[in-house]
């Protein structure tokens, strides 16, 4: 199959953005004098849109506390918090990789648009993309709004686009707009809980994602 449109999700798939989004989301918490939730209850929220993520986490808060901790989110993410959060040995020379053999790039996230300009701005890859959707922008994973979208926008049918991502939320969004799904194990969820939801491969790093989309993805 030759797929035109390459959609990855952002974190846990290119920038290994875990520990940062932890430590944000607790601060975020001890500012509010909430409990912090468990570190691995906050893993398993990555990549949901942040008022759902919050929503999970902070099931019993009121709407208007829920608000004032996704506020509290954005600014330690955004301005404050110094958590490395680098991308993936090797993602950078992936991406010219693809690009180069004439797939379109698009993100699909759950981050917000100001957290998601920041990382590409950070990491140098505005250019490569083509078009990118952050749950803030549409509906949040596993809706598939945001695969519709970036469908319509490119004018490219489903088969002959791919989603890639680390969370079932990625799996589910895929499988929900009839669209083909890689997983990537080296992500939050772990391998098991990817492979309940069928995706045509799942890889193991980042080279070994490299090497399955020049193989199986077509193009030249």
């Amino acid at each position: 199959m030759s797929y035109q449109l390459l959609i990855f999700d952002w974190d846990g798939t290119l920038m290994d953005s875990e520990a940062r989004i932890v430590a944000c989301m607790e601060t975020a918490a001890e500012d509010l004098r909430l409990e912090k939730p468990d570190k691995d209850a906050i893993r398993d929220i990555i990549g949901l849109g942040l008022e759902e993520a919050i929503g999970r986490l902070f099931p019993d808060c009121h709407p208007k506390t829920r608000q004032r901790l996704a506020k509290r989110y954005r600014h330690h993410f955004l301005a404050s918090d110094t958590t490395p959060a680098p991308l993936f040995a090797g993602v950078t020379t992936m991406l010219r990789d693809l690009k180069q053999r004439g797939h379109w790039l698009a993100v699909a996230t759950g981050k917000g648009r100001a957290g998601l300009q920041k990382v590409l701005h950070d990491t140098g890859l505005e250019q490569m993309f083509l078009t990118t959707r952050c749950a803030g922008d549409t509906a949040s994973k596993p809706n598939p709004q945001m695969l519709f979208e970036l469908l319509e926008e490119t004018g490219v049918e489903a088969r002959q686009a791919l989603m890639i991502g680390d969370t079932e939320y990625d799996l589910q969004m895929a499988q929900n707009a009839s669209m083909t799904a890689l997983a990537v194990g080296y992500g939050v969820h772990e391998k098991e809980r990817l492979l309940r939801h069928e995706p045509i491969a799942c890889v193991d790093d980042v080279a070994a994602l490299h090497d399955w989309l020049l193989t199986n993805g077509g193009r030249s």
